[in-house]
């Protein structure tokens, strides 16, 4: 079983989730941009977390036989912080390297005029870079969320078949499939998706241009609800073929609209340095 991990935040997880993660299928993975728990209190530290999603992580990701991609925004969150917000200024920058293959997460948290402002840019980013966008739907009162963040997608110069709206659920799935948007589920405890949950949603909706994630953060999250996703679909009836759709080929498939995905080349799984766990760059 091969299982691509279409959003979660590796920089707050252990190298024995990259561990976990491999031995259960898990062979590549888009880390998007997001914030830390911790608000930021300049642009230059998300400058450095940048730096960390195009360097340091996909480098341990490759110790554990995981490719790694990432997505780059001002996050939905820190868009209605002044202290933040010059961070738009600087993403063309970023969002032309090799290993960004979306524009994300953007979209709304408390659905404000600066978030508005945020998203708005962003699509436009998107667009002039010619990526797709990742779109974080509010946690709260999500189906407003959803239509606010469509109709902004409708104004934007990014078509919505280019758009993967994320966090979706049973009260929002449906709108966002008739919009003709990619539909990304977040499995998580407690909150967001489960397992069981998914099943019923993909017996109602299909599998087509469906996403699932697993959103593993610094929160009580678990890295390997991919592929507990996919035992439960074997179990509910569902085909290898279906599976393989759902947690491979439809990520590789919106991914790729960016041409920049390197799925080809396995990567490098070199020895440690004096048989530490990951190796050490140069003095």
């Amino acid at each position: 079983m091969r299982i691509f991990d279409p959003h979660i935040h590796m920089t707050s997880r252990t190298t024995d989730d990259y561990q976990a993660m491999y031995a259960a299928g898990v062979r590549a993975l888009v880390e998007p941009a997001f914030w830390l728990g911790q608000p930021r209190t300049s642009p230059a530290s998300f400058f450095d977390y940048f730096d960390a999603l195009l360097g340091w992580e996909p480098f341990r990701a490759a110790q554990y036989g995981i490719a790694h991609h990432c997505t780059i925004a001002l996050n939905p969150k820190e868009a209605n912080d002044p202290r933040c917000t010059p961070v738009l200024d600087a993403l063309p920058r970023y969002l032309v390297k090799d290993n960004v293959v979306a524009v994300g997460e953007i979209g709304y948290d408390s659905m404000t005029p600066a978030e508005d402002t945020a998203l708005a840019a962003q699509l436009q980013l998107a667009a002039d870079h010619e990526l797709p966008a990742l779109v974080h739907t509010p946690h709260r009162d999500k189906l407003t969320g959803l239509r606010r963040t469509l109709d902004v997608v409708r104004e934007s110069a990014l078509p919505v078949e280019h758009v993967l709206v994320d966090h979706l659920n049973e009260t929002t799935v449906k709108e966002a499939k008739d919009a003709g948007s990619w539909l990304g589920f977040s499995v998580y405890p407690d909150t967001k998706m489960d397992e069981d949950r998914m099943v019923e949603i993909l017996r109602s909706y299909g599998s087509e241009k469906v996403l699932v994630n697993s959103a593993a953060d610094w929160g009580k999250s678990d890295p390997l609800k991919t592929r507990k996703v996919a035992d439960a679909m074997l179990a509910a009836g569902f085909t290898d073929d279906d599976v393989d759709q759902v947690l491979w080929r439809n990520p590789v498939a919106f991914y790729g609209l960016s041409g920049r995905l390197q799925l080809d080349a396995p990567p490098s799984r070199e020895a440690t340095h004096e048989g530490n766990s990951i190796l050490r760059g140069g003095a």
